[in-house]
């Protein structure tokens, strides 16, 4: 039996930390002896870990300037200070600090991993967590494998950094069994049929576009175009910036913040599309859930939505502007339609995603080391 471990800063509500849980309650516990251990002991995904997986935290509370404050210990001492036990295998399921940190392992007998959920565009912000590039580019030449989440994630991954190691895709795992079950739970409210109702599942931050759906959302009121309902699932540091552009611009029949929802999929299912307008993903968790679910995606570009998407029908991307988001929408508001027969699509499509596959691919890589 190997003994793993995989850590990442917390586990709070975003996408990497909940296909996290997915995949470590999922792992064969007859060949793999697994433990999950966060920087930080806070988040909701912490209460969904199985009791046959093991959990440690190196602190109690997050503190402001962490980054700063890891960056004066070498890596070797990270490795050190984080990594609470031994192991065959150390994976740090998030690129950044746990990076820096499990990089710093020099026991050659324990295999090192590498997880990258995201683009990263450019070279500055790959070494954000590093004391310099160059440190960054050491780190990860270090590991004995480094896992992208899509194609397009390792494309960008591959392009800013020169790899003399292994870099594979290994898809996320999503539950979609338990996805499918929760998604019939009754909801608080029921859509408006006469209106096209779209949902946002994910943290109310600047990078997820949630303000450009926002103003996008005006634009069309003011030319006449009020049928659309956007529900945001989430919470974040923009949400009073959010609260208060909705009521001065006289949104408040055409938005709900409804706070972060620990089953969103019942939401998700009962709408006519998920709504995605980040500037940048990795493998968009909420829109691989809302396929299962059976909603097809509006989506601006971003890494792993050509993949997700594909020739299926499932759903739109359009070009990652604020004006191909607002084409797009102006486009779909009077072919609600349109977005009824990409529902079969959707389903078909989510076969790919199954839960067996990708857990068994992981293992898989796990047993190949």
């Amino acid at each position: 039996m190997k003994k793993v471990l995989f850590l990442i800063p917390n586990l709070m509500h975003g996408g990497a930390e909940k296909v996290l849980v997915n995949l470590v309650n999922n792992l064969d516990k007859s060949k793999f002896d697994v433990t999950v251990g966060t920087l930080f002991d806070c988040g909701e995904n912490k209460a969904d870990l199985l009791p046959d997986v093991h959990y440690y935290s190196v602190y109690k509370k997050q503190f402001r300037g962490n980054s700063h404050y890891f960056k004066l210990f070498s890596r070797r001492m990270l490795y050190k200070k984080f990594v609470k036990g031994n192991y065959d295998i150390a994976v740090s399921y998030l690129e950044g600090v746990t990076a820096r940190a499990v990089s710093g392992c020099n026991d050659e007998s324990i295999n090192k991993v590498s997880w990258i959920h995201i683009e990263q565009k450019d070279k500055k912000t790959l070494a954000q967590s590093f004391r310099s590039y160059k440190e960054c580019a050491d780190a990860y030449n270090s590991f004995d494998l480094n896992v992208c989440v899509s194609y397009a994630v390792k494309e960008d991954f591959t392009s800013l950094i020169k790899l003399d190691t292994r870099c594979a895709v290994l898809y996320n795992t999503i539950e979609n069994e338990k996805i499918k079950k929760l998604s019939k739970e009754p909801i608080e409210f029921i859509y408006d049929k006469e209106k096209i109702n779209l949902t946002v599942v994910g943290k109310l931050a600047e990078n997820k576009g949630c303000m450009r759906i926002l103003k996008s959302l005006k634009r069309l009121k003011n030319s006449g175009v009020d049928v659309y309902t956007v529900t945001f699932l989430g919470i974040g540091s923009i949400e009073n910036k959010m609260k208060k552009y909705v009521s001065d611009n006289d949104l408040s029949e055409n938005v709900r913040l409804l706070g972060y929802k620990t089953n969103p999929y019942k939401y998700v299912s009962r709408s006519d599309a998920l709504l995605c307008a980040s500037y940048a993903e990795g493998f968009s968790t909420s829109a691989t859930e809302a396929v299962i679910v059976g909603t097809p995606v509006l989506t601006v570009n971003v890494s792993g939505m050509a993949e997700l998407i594909g020739e299926s029908g499932c759903g739109v991307i359009v070009d990652n502007t604020d004006e191909k988001l607002y084409d797009m929408l102006k486009y779909y508001s009077d072919k609600k339609e349109l977005l009824v027969s990409m529902r079969d699509n959707a389903l078909n499509r989510a076969k790919i995603f199954s839960l067996e596959k990708t857990v068994k691919e992981v293992e898989d890589m796990l047993e190949s080391l």
